[in-house]
């Protein structure tokens, strides 16, 4: 799910370029004079970078909630120039690097030099045919359709409502296999991207692109990919369980000559395009049928909740904890419901659009539960974007890249039947042991079955950076990490002249998906640290911090951090630890994890 919550990584990643010496004289933007000091630059790209963000944002709220050719022409001008001062910056920050700086000067730098995700080569040419292959490729996926035997073509939503829907083996294969046909064409301007991105990563003083991605936690590279590699191996049994007891239901539905039961999962089953969310097949996974759910959209309907209801819900669960309610210009500028008169991106995102108290989300707001929690996630982004806003601008953001995306993931783990009740959304608290091990099984499909693709994906990425995986070993490679992780294997044969990774949109968009891995693994650690600050007694997966202000005490100092600081120093003020710690997950989903052991008794796991 892509959000709008920290300019410094996200919207530089939508267009920076490289900018050569003689650009920088002619680019109109103040130069750095020879007697100016690694602290006088900070602060004058702080001061430079908040007036930016202020212009930038507005025009990218325009083109969000009014779809015109004027808007996007705004859009796409306030961009320019916020790319050109950002590479104008990097290019100066260089000088820099081999002085003794204070630890908060080298830092900012740091971050401002790797805030882009696709350094381009000092060199033109060069940076033009990056940043066109960059369009074209983020262009292409997105205007891509499936056209089957008959010329129905539909678009990428549509086959996925097929797969979330559909129980018909073949259909679910068309539909699988037809949209791969849009990413092939990508292939040959991905090699040259990859080539070029390189060049600019070279230029920064980065080996490749990986390394330079990989250098954004406050560890080495090399430190950074063992610390993935530690969090997977905590969670690895928990998901082979999952995996195997998955597998043995689908063999019951579609046979196991069509899923034998020692091997992968064809991809196509499991109720998502890419096989990284397996929530839509929970009607095949159900573990106590006719059990009674959390049945929270009747209430919604029944009591009538408008979209500023629902959001009023969620603001109140934050101000439970001690904090301070939204500013009144959020309930008058953000975007609640779709508008009859205009396009809009309904895409849900949150905006903090001066880095100070003009916060905002912008959603098209539906009466369901999944929603509401979408709802409760957005507001975890506003109030970490509120909380750090006293930093300096180059300081606006997450403490790492996963931080951000875990805080509002985080309270919607606080969402359980007992507080969903004391609010009047549920009419009873009562869970029977059934009802529980339900809830957790349709958490695990989601939340469990994303951890080992939100791991490869990047992988992928690292091998091809690095050259660990040539070209001519693109497709192989991919499929070779998706068995190994996920235990996965296309339903059809493969070859080079496919590209599944283009069939991705983080692949052609160029958005690094380590983040997503790592909100997973947080989320759960920081509700076990805050649970036990508020005083929570019995199972993790009972446990709502709704009303404890020593937790919303604790949580609040680790949000105004932002990038301060390591995030090793910021997690710790939170958790009492400096390591990520992936137990939280297995603590969590203990009920879960016993009742997969006795279905998976007898059973062949594994692949």
């Amino acid at each position: 799910m892509n959000k709008k919550f920290f300019f410094l990584f996200a919207l530089i990643a939508i267009g920076v370029i490289g900018c050569s010496k003689d650009d920088q004289q002619g680019a109109g933007m103040s130069a750095s004079a020879p007697s100016e000091t690694a602290e006088e630059f900070v602060a004058r790209a702080n001061a430079e970078y908040a007036d930016l963000w202020v212009e930038l944002s507005a025009a990218d709220w325009i083109r969000s909630t009014y779809i015109t050719t004027d808007t996007a022409v705004i859009s796409s001008l306030a961009n320019e120039k916020y790319a050109e001062w950002h590479t104008n910056m990097v290019a100066q920050a260089v000088q820099y690097d081999d002085q003794e700086l204070d630890p908060k000067t080298r830092r900012a730098i740091n971050l401002l030099k790797l805030g882009t995700s696709k350094p381009a080569p000092d060199d033109p040419a060069k940076r033009k045919e990056l940043t066109q292959i960059a369009t074209d490729l983020k262009g292409e996926y997105g205007a891509g359709e499936y056209c089957d035997s008959a010329n129905e073509c539909r678009s990428l939503p549509e086959l996925e409502n097929v797969l979330a829907e559909s129980r018909d083996y073949d259909e679910l294969l068309d539909v699988w296999a037809g949209w791969r046909t849009v990413s092939p064409p990508m292939r040959a301007r991905y090699q040259r991207f990859v080539e070029l991105a390189n060049e600019g990563a070279s230029e920064l003083g980065y080996g490749d692109l990986g390394e330079m991605w990989r250098s954004g936690y406050d560890m080495t590279p090399t430190e950074f990919e063992a610390e993935a590699t530690r969090l997977w191996q905590q969670v690895k049994p928990l998901y082979d369980e999952l995996h195997c007891h998955v597998r043995a239901k689908l063999g019951e539905v579609y046979g196991e000559d069509k899923v034998p039961q020692d091997g992968p999962i064809p991809a196509h089953l499991l109720g998502n395009m890419w096989s990284q969310t397996w929530g839509f097949i929970y009607d095949l996974m159900e573990p106590y049928p006719g059990v009674a759910g959390l049945d929270v959209d009747s209430t919604l309907k029944a009591k009538d909740y408008a979209p500023r209801e629902m959001v009023r819900s969620a603001e109140s669960f934050y101000v439970s904890l001690g904090m301070d309610r939204l500013p009144e210009t959020f309930w008058e500028r953000s975007m609640f419901s779709k508008p009859a008169d205009r396009d809009v991106v309904c895409h849900a995102s949150a905006w903090t659009l001066d880095a100070a108290d003009d916060l905002r989300i912008k959603m098209c707001i539906k009466q369901t539960y999944d929603e509401l929690r979408v709802i409760y996630h957005e507001l975890g982004h506003n109030y970490y974007q509120w909380a750090y806003k006293d930093q300096p601008p180059l300081f606006w953001g997450g403490a790492h890249a996963g931080f951000h995306e875990a805080i509002g993931d985080t309270v919607t783990l606080s969402m359980t039947p007992e507080y969903l009740a004391e609010v009047g959304l549920l009419a009873s608290a009562e869970q029977s042991r059934e009802a529980v091990i339900n809830r957790q099984m349709m958490q695990a499909l989601d939340k469990i079955a994303f951890l080992p693709f939100g791991k490869l994906i990047d992988e992928w990425r690292w091998g091809v950076f690095s050259g660990a995986i040539s070209p001519e070993n693109y497709n192989a490679a991919w499929w070779d990490l998706r068995t190994k992780y996920q235990g996965i294997e296309p339903p059809v044969e493969r070859t080079e002249a496919d590209f599944d990774p283009g069939a991705k949109y983080h692949i052609p968009a160029n958005v690094s998906y380590t983040r997503y891995f790592l909100a997973r693994i947080l989320q759960f650690q920081f509700q076990r640290a805050l649970c036990a600050v508020a005083g929570h007694e019995g199972e993790l997966q009972a446990c709502s911090i709704y009303g404890s202000k020593e937790a919303g005490e604790r949580f609040w100092a680790m949000l105004e951090s932002g990038t301060s600081e390591p995030w090793q120093d910021t997690l710790e003020k939170l958790t009492g630890t400096r390591e990520m710690d992936a137990s939280a997950i297995i603590d969590y989903f203990e009920p879960l994890m016993g009742y997969l052991k006795e279905q998976n008794e007898g059973r062949s796991c594994g692949w």
